[in-house]
């Protein structure tokens, strides 16, 4: 979660209400200098909350326990011999993380993961794990099996001079064993291995050719002079009502790059693990966003390397944990507990200033305490941007820790409870830096040699030093600013069982970063740009027409295809502003019906008429009808709908895919009397069962189905939304996969032309499509002409 736990939010919530009013007068005064100052002092003197954050920080588990890895490899190997390999591979990487450093039980891990993935085909990686199990010190008893799993690889990977040097020292290992009777099998196997490798030897396979053209044309891009990572085509502008924005200096198409951007600093969002009771001595074996994705680039991680120092860091490679632990992860490795404890925010506050070094952060800190550099007029952005926050002297603005410093804060609008909240979360963080021997390694006053682990001493002071002041004050600050500013790293990911043929993803919040350029962007509710995520880079793309002079601007959540104009209103209260885009006003000023209300409205039990009204008690629309119903009651079929869904749902991945489409008409049935067509949820039925006609097979029934679910995704989202783009490339893998080939490239060209505008020219599901266009377009003419 982004805030700290709901404990401690309670905590200091009633700590605030104890306090004495003239101090929380103070405290609500107080700029983020004396806010530190004043949490300093209270929190040296409320022993009993620093208790209650240290029994809190317990229920988070950072740290190594091999028993927790003996526990999860013993899982691992249940899942194993059952042949459920993906299961088991998460789990002999749960495994790894827990066991102590250079102990002989690590590389039995990384062994027995190289088992799973060599099932699994990954054999490069499979190789990887091997050369790790073998460099931990994995026993010489059990080395044969290894090294033969090592040839498997090498042979399927066609490297065959490899492969025979290893059989060869395989073979002279298990000679010189002398008992040989317990090796029969793995003798046995080695043979077959040697036959297979004369074959390959006298039977080359010839060379597999890989298909041209699929790589889409590089997008033309330049570069402009005064904004990193942004187009030429953008501008810099400032003005009292805008604040920064950027408008566009010339026409921009449909597709066009507007910024590519990499994340200042990134945080991954850990997801929700079981809570533990007390005397529960079962682990958790859930797979979270912390096991599935590197904690440094945000790569899916296929075998995590894990952190030496915790439990909770994984990493894709050996390179990423390196550069993770010199940057900043010598110091967050002993506070991972606290650090979940207090949330994301906190986690992203300190890990800004360790990136940017004390260096830089107390020269900008100091430099805000300056009356003269606070007070500094800013220039309207005609005349240039040296004005404008966050440019440098040159007038540039890049993606740097200056320009995350401007950005800003709204001091005086956060509640005064939210400020005394992520005050004292600061303050809690920098005292336990000094505590654990950490601040100089935060000041960047040790040398690389001493970065192999951080330091542990007794805590010699309950006084912070006024360097750490200075940290906290500038973590404060990150931490405001983050309402505002922070963006939401978000990623495709899988839903259901799947089946390999047909894949349904929606997009999930991977990470919480700082983009210093994207933050430029202004919002609306009708955006003209599309933001999709790469890792840790953002790209910006045109989605609509941009004239010369028109401001670019970026959706920050509450688009106006999926809500009403109150709710979207008050979600956006939280920035501090009141939208004026298009879509509200239009909605506020001019009455127009918002098209979610029309939409997502109940119908009529008798007449199927819209049901209207504001208050509990909802009228038809048909006058001649006249019949009322309470809104309450149809909230409630609603839910019991929802819930029947979600039931059909479990019985489709649990493989009762009759049973979930009986299911689901039944609910069809149900919606039909009280919703209106064109609901959300009447396409999502329709999806749904596409999706189960998909997994049996029933290739005409499936795109039937979602052809209905696309024509209700274009009514709320329009024909050329991401959502509509997504849905077409769901109906080309089931057209493809039923051999309607004529049907199958159309549908193709459309969604290419969608999510390229999307996702550009590059993105995994663009390239997919290429590969089926060109699969198809291989076929026999005679075939061609028959469908």
């Amino acid at each position: 979660m982004a805030l700290p736990v709901a404990e401690w939010q309670a905590r200091t919530a009633r700590l605030w209400a104890a306090l004495d009013p003239a101090l929380r007068e103070r405290l609500a005064a107080a700029s983020l200098h004396d806010a530190v100052q004043l949490g300093c002092d209270l929190l040296r003197s409320e022993e009993e909350e620093e208790a209650a954050l240290v029994r809190l920080c317990h229920r988070a588990r950072t740290d190594k326990d091999p028993e927790a890895a003996s526990w999860y490899r013993e899982q691992g190997n249940r899942e194993f011999q059952r042949g459920h390999y993906q299961a088991a591979l998460r789990l002999y990487s749960k495994a790894a993380s827990h066991e102590l450093p250079g102990s002989p039980e690590v590389s039995v891990c990384f062994a027995n993961r190289s088992a799973a993935l060599l099932h699994l085909g990954h054999f490069e990686v499979c190789l990887e794990d091997i050369a790790r199990a073998e460099s931990h010190g994995y026993p010489d008893k059990l080395l044969p099996k290894v090294l033969l799993r090592k040839a498997e690889c090498l042979l399927c990977l066609e490297r065959l001079q490899e492969a025979q040097d290893i059989l060869g020292v395989l073979e002279s290992k298990i000679a010189l064993n002398g008992v040989m009777t317990t090796h029969l099998t793995r003798l046995k196997k080695l043979s077959q291995l040697k036959v297979k490798l004369g074959e390959k030897e006298r039977c080359p396979e010839p060379a597999q050719e890989t298909r041209g053209g699929i790589q889409g044309e590089p997008e033309i891009w330049e570069e402009n002079s005064r904004i990193s990572g942004a187009s030429s085509s953008l501008s810099l502008r400032f003005d009292a009502e805008r604040g920064r924005h950027l408008v566009a200096s010339q026409d921009i198409v449909p597709g066009q790059s507007l910024v590519k951007e990499e994340a200042f600093v990134s945080v991954l969002c850990p997801g929700e693990s079981l809570p533990l009771q007390d005397g529960d001595t079962a682990w958790d074996t859930r797979a979270t966003k912390a096991d599935l994705y590197c904690h440094r680039c945000l790569r899916q991680l296929l075998a995590s390397v894990p952190c030496q120092g915790c439990s909770y860091a994984k990493y894709c490679s050996q390179d990423c944990a390196d550069v993770a632990w010199q940057q900043y992860h010598r110091t967050e490795c002993s506070l991972g507990a606290l650090l979940l404890t207090l949330g994301v925010f906190c986690h992203v506050a300190l890990r800004t200033v360790l990136l940017a070094g004390f260096a830089e952060v107390s020269r900008l800190v100091e430099n805000l305490q300056n009356p003269e550099a606070r007070c500094k007029p800013l220039s309207d952005a005609g005349a240039g941007s040296r004005g404008i926050p966050g440019c440098g002297s040159n007038g540039r603005y890049q993606s740097s820790y200056q320009a995350l410093f401007h950005l800003l804060p709204h001091t005086e609008q956060h509640s005064p409870e939210h400020k005394f909240l992520c005050t004292l979360s600061v303050v809690a963080i920098c005292k336990q830096l000094q505590a654990a021997g950490l601040e100089t390694a935060v000041l960047n006053q040790e040398s690389p040699q001493q970065w192999s682990k951080p330091k542990t001493c007794e805590k010699t002071s309950d006084e912070l030093s006024p360097e750490l002041r200075t940290v906290a004050e500038a973590m404060l600050r990150h931490v405001l600013q983050l309402q505002c500013n922070a963006q939401a790293i978000t990623v495709m990911q899988e839903l259901g069982p799947g089946d390999g043929d047909v894949v349904d993803k929606k997009p999930v919040r991977l990470a919480t970063a700082f983009f210093p350029v994207l933050s430029l962007l202004n919002h609306s509710c009708c955006p003209n740009t599309s933001v999709s995520f790469s890792g840790t880079a953002a790209t910006v793309r045109a989605s609509q027409p941009i004239s010369s002079g028109q401001e670019v601007l970026h959706c920050y959540g509450p688009h106006w295809c999926r809500m009403r104009v109150a709710e979207r209103q008050q979600l956006l209260s939280q920035y501090f502003f009141e939208c004026r885009c298009q879509a509200c006003i239009e909605e506020l000023e001019l009455g127009v019906k918002s098209v979610v209300s029309i939409r997502n409205s109940f119908c009529c039990p008798k007449c199927q008429a819209h049901m209207q009204g504001e208050e509990d008690t909802l009228c038809c629309s048909n006058e001649a009808c006249a019949t009322s119903a309470s809104r309450d009651h149809l909230s409630g079929r609603l839910q019991d709908l929802q819930q029947q869904i979600k039931k059909a749902l479990d019985l489709l991945r649990v493989g009762k895919a009759d049973q979930a489409i009986k299911m689901l008409l039944k609910c069809q049935m149900d919606a039909g009397t009280f919703l209106s067509p064109e609901h959300l949820l009447m396409g999502e039925m329709e999806d749904h069962l596409a999706q189960v006609y998909a997994t049996l097979g029933k290739w005409q029934e499936a795109a039937r189905h979602l052809k209905k679910s696309i024509e209700i995704v274009e009514m709320h989202h329009g024909p050329s939304s991401v959502e509509t783009g997504h849905e077409l490339f769901k109906l080309a893998q089931i057209l493809f996969n039923g051999f309607a080939v004529s049907e199958a490239l159309s549908t193709i060209q459309r969604a290419e032309g969608i999510l390229s505008v999307h996702f550009g020219p590059q993105s995994a599901q663009i390239q997919e499509l290429k590969e089926m266009k060109a699969c198809l377009s291989e076929l026999p003419r005679n075939i061609l002409q028959r469908t």
